[in-house]
């Protein structure tokens, strides 16, 4: 029996090639039962295995992009949350454990308390940022932006560390229009929070050129 679906496979999860794609239909009801040590999320039912451990220099990125987008926002009433950080996002009204997709973003912003509970977040953060790395860069550029946008986070900025850029896609009358784009340089605001900025120096501050590869 596989350990991850209950049901016979010739290979494991941890064999595959990642991202991993499975031909089973999950839910967040079996997603909460697998084990802690594989990392995985759900995509209308479809299962991937997230890339190996980030490099040192990616996690450094995300988390000096976490203290600037945090300090940015305390007192909005907005949480930032840092991955791993479970997101469910329903397509209508159904139980928890019927959620197909479930995503674990490098950062995510949440502004309506209502939506947060033990276990993450039920609905579309605000803000969501994704720090790009080899393995992962298709997935967040096309899959994850096609969801993000037909279940309403209001903007995506994909950080691309090696050639120092960010895409922000904002949601404009239901859809991610033309994005905007621009160097690690200066400042670049979120319109979905009011007032809050990132400071490109502070984030790139002491990481190499050649920093998020992986």
């Amino acid at each position: 029996m596989d350990r991850y679906t209950g049901t016979k496979h010739t290979r494991e999860f941890r064999d595959m090639p990642r991202p991993l794609r499975d031909p089973v239909r999950h839910t967040y009801g079996e997603y909460r039962g697998w084990p802690e040590d594989q990392r995985l999320e759900l995509i209308e039912g479809v299962a991937y295995a997230m890339a190996p451990a980030p490099t040192r220099q990616h996690q450094r990125l995300v988390g000096e992009l976490f203290r600037v987008v945090a300090d940015a926002l305390e007192g909005s009433g907005c949480e930032v949350n840092i991955a791993p950080f479970d997101v469910r996002l329903p397509d209508g009204d159904e139980a928890d454990d019927d959620i197909v997709t479930v995503v674990q973003p490098d950062i995510s912003v949440v502004c309506d308390p209502s939506k947060l509970d033990d276990k993450g977040c039920r609905g579309a953060p605000d803000w969501i940022i994704e720090v790009l790395s080899p393995a992962t860069a298709g997935h967040d550029q096309v899959r994850k932006l096609l969801l993000y946008e037909r279940h309403g986070v209001k903007e995506y900025w994909l950080v691309h560390p090696i050639d120092r850029v960010v895409t922000m896609y904002r949601l404009e009358e239901g859809a991610y229009g033309r994005p905007a784009v621009s160097e690690l340089q200066g400042c670049s605001a979120c319109r979905a929070c009011p007032g809050a900025e990132v400071a490109w120096e502070r984030v790139v501050k002491g990481l190499p050129a050649t920093a998020g590869a992986g």
